[in-house]
């Protein structure tokens, strides 16, 4: 086949019917959207995208980001008829492609690289993972903040290493969530010219048509957000949307936002334009029917010609392959030229840390006022830092409260030119925007950058869907949350966090480090810097702690094991075990002291947490917690739930059942029962008890 339309009209229609197939195969999954968005896919990936198949991993080529995570078929259609290579973590080739057709034939079945959504991870080519909508549009935001940050901190004259663009395919259910609207205002307050997004307007949800919920004028609101935008009437006309991808690569002062009319199963006679063509398989005769409209045999299944892979070779492959060469050789130059920033570089890419990263930590002394953990995080924030220039991130508009703005140099805030900084600054300033905040994390750790994103602990609850999807994807994103607990105070019960530490215990994957004092908040930075593959949420306080006494309590080290054993009686054989966290280990310390005044042998055990302690052996966990000893007392001020495993069945536990109250902080800690007094009570009635 020589028609160049013609030939075009084949690779579409093979990325149609291999959906069709799969989907139907698996007898479960979206066929509508890859039928409708194929030509939209496949002039992007054909004439626009740079990207070697054989190093799906290399830092400069453009990404393409399946917000519209449910048309994932299209997607896997797409990696195998490009022919893209699985890639190692390690970023050692595997010798397999990302996904076969036996993977497209057993789409979304167990150990399949076709998942039922895109995984990050476990297929190359998946640049995020998405499904919850307006996730991938979001963290999409964060990878070309990446690409700006990395071309004005690494580029020189002559050495354009990072210039590549930013691709998010849409639905009309990705435009409609809340954290798309957050990313798309702070997209277009930056200026990122580099970022596109392409809306897929089948005008299609599960319910029916939008014309139920959702008239309002897109294209007014993206140009309110100072976005250009662009229309193609008809997705199937390839030269229309060559000359909105060209708009978009000629357009440098805003995003681009490319509003595609489409079908939703196009070529589906009597599904066409309905839900079941968007959330349910055609049917065999519904699939027959459609392959006839596209003039293919209707009974052939996950049929691929043979030009349609060559074809992609000669264009999207030859493309991608002379760009990453050119890059190599570009890079090589730059080692030469710029040895420091290129090891920066390495560094950055592998995950690792600079040689020096730890050597400005600060040693707070023993201080009975102490400070509050945000002020002592802020200062070990700056310190590291200082030492490692990819640390970036920001606040919710919260930075002055979180204490996470850079000072260190180079720091600078990150703005479009113009607006009181440059791309190359340090300081994100995210806006009232927790949702977008987080998943813009993402798209920055997904970049190879070390982002932090920080605001109150309560206002996580804004956040949660992008902070699942971080945990899924294994990212070491580093979450400060502040201000956590009924400490508040005055703030009330609106502001003071209950159920957060437990539901983030909860999460699979999720670290969280709460420290008891400002040299716990050292030890736990040395943890956090270190970890590679997983998130953290680092809760801190708005209130003093006492700093602790080191020479007479034991070290902070213990952090790195998730507890330890604080302070203890002096033959090591306690007859009550006191468990804390945070600020409430003081209190722990102070009924600690009284009973030893008393007589009665306790041991104080922090425990920062609960992850890194479930990690140790069963030698030192037990060695903490000795089995033997049924008299525990346990004190957080937060809800209790899930502290019987620590505490026993008859433990104490000191712990909310109940929202907070408005009132100053001491005031409210007394009226839940917070006091060392108390405390000494419990400790005695578990003696008595056990």
């Amino acid at each position: 086949m020589t028609d160049p339309a013609q030939l075009d009209l084949l690779c579409i229609n093979t990325l149609r019917t291999l959906s069709i197939d799969a989907v139907q195969q698996a007898q479960s999954g979206h066929p509508g959207t890859p039928m409708g968005a194929a030509p939209t896919a496949y002039c992007l990936w054909q004439c626009f995208l740079r990207f070697d198949p054989q190093d799906p991993n290399w830092p400069n080529r453009d990404r393409f980001v399946l917000s519209a995570g449910h048309a994932s078929a299209l997607l896997y259609s797409l990696l195998y008829l490009c022919r893209v290579q699985a890639a190692s973590p390690s970023y050692k080739e595997t010798g397999r492609l990302a996904v076969t057709l036996d993977d497209l034939k057993t789409f979304r079945q167990i150990n399949s690289r076709c998942t039922g959504h895109p995984e990050y991870g476990w297929t190359s080519g998946v640049e995020t993972t998405t499904g919850p909508l307006g996730q991938g549009a979001a963290t999409s935001v964060g990878m070309a903040i990446a690409q700006r940050w990395l071309a004005a901190t690494y580029n020189r004259p002559g050495y354009e290493l990072f210039n590549y663009n930013v691709y998010t395919l849409c639905s009309d259910g990705d435009i409609m969530e809340g954290v798309c609207a957050e990313a798309a205002s702070l997209a277009g307050h930056l200026k990122l010219s580099n970022l596109c997004w392409i809306y897929d307007a089948n005008d299609i949800t599960i319910e029916g048509s939008t014309r139920l919920t959702f008239t309002e004028d897109v294209a007014a609101r993206f140009f309110g957000y100072g976005w250009n935008v662009v229309h193609v009437s008809d997705a199937n006309d390839l030269e229309m949307l060559a000359r909105s991808y060209e708009v978009f690569l000629n357009t440098d002062d805003c995003p681009t936002l490319i509003i595609v009319q489409s079908h939703i199963g196009y070529g589906a006679p009597n599904k066409h334009d309905t839900k079941e063509a968007h959330g349910e398989p055609l049917g065999d005769e519904e699939a027959r029917l459609a392959k006839q409209a596209y003039g293919w045999d209707p009974d052939a299944r996950f049929y691929v010609p043979d030009e349609v892979p060559a074809h992609f070779q000669s264009e999207f492959g030859q493309r991608g392959a002379a760009a990453r060469s050119a890059w190599d050789e570009r890079f090589t130059a730059y080692r030469r030229q710029f040895p420091d920033l290129a090891g920066q570089i390495d560094r950055m890419q592998n995950g690792e840390l600079p040689e020096d990263w730890d050597s400005a930590l600060p040693d707070f002394p023993a201080d009975a006022k102490g400070m509050a953990t945000r002020e002592s995080s802020g200062k070990v924030l700056n310190a590291i830092a200082g030492k490692m220039p990819w640390l970036l991130g920001g606040a919710a508009d919260l930075a002055p409260s979180t204490k996470t703005h850079l000072s260190a140099e180079p720091a600078d805030e990150f703005q479009a030119p113009g607006q009181g900084g440059d791309y190359a600054g340090r300081n994100l300033h995210f806006g009232l925007r927790e949702h977008a905040m987080c998943a813009i994390a993402s798209g920055l750790s997904l970049s190879k950058l070390r982002p932090y994103a920080a605001s109150f602990f309560i206002f996580s609850d804004y956040c949660r869907a992008a902070v699942r999807l971080c945990a899924m994807m294994e990212l070491p994103v580093i979450y400060i949350w502040t201000h956590d607990s009924i400490s508040l105070g005055e703030d009330g019960p609106t502001h003071q966090p209950v159920e957060h530490l437990a539901s983030f215990r909860a999460m699979p994957g999720m670290v969280l480090l709460r420290p008891a004092d400002a040299n716990e908040v050292v030890e736990a930075w040395r943890v956090i810097m270190r970890l590679k593959d997983r998130p953290v949420s680092l809760v801190l306080t708005r209130q003093a702690v006492p700093t602790l006494n080191r020479s007479k309590y034991a070290p902070a080290s213990g952090v790195s094991r998730g507890a330890y054993v604080l302070a203890d009686a002096a033959d090591q054989q306690p007859d009550v075990l006191l468990l804390a966290t945070g600020s409430e280990v003081a209190l722990c310390i102070t009924a600690y002291e009284q009973l030893m005044s008393e007589g009665i042998k306790a041991r104080v055990i922090s425990m920062p947490s609960w992850e890194l302690f479930e990690a140790q052996s069963q030698e030192y966990r037990d060695s903490v917690l000795p089995p033997r000893i049924k008299a525990r007392v346990v004190v957080e001020a937060a809800s209790s739930f899930g502290w019987e495993r620590y505490a026993g069945c008859d433990g104490a536990l000191f712990g909310l059942h109940a929202f907070g109250l408005s009132a100053p902080a001491k005031v409210v800690a007394q009226h839940f029962g917070f006091t060392a007094e108390n405390i000494v009570e419990a400790a005695k009635a578990q003696i008595k008890r056990h």
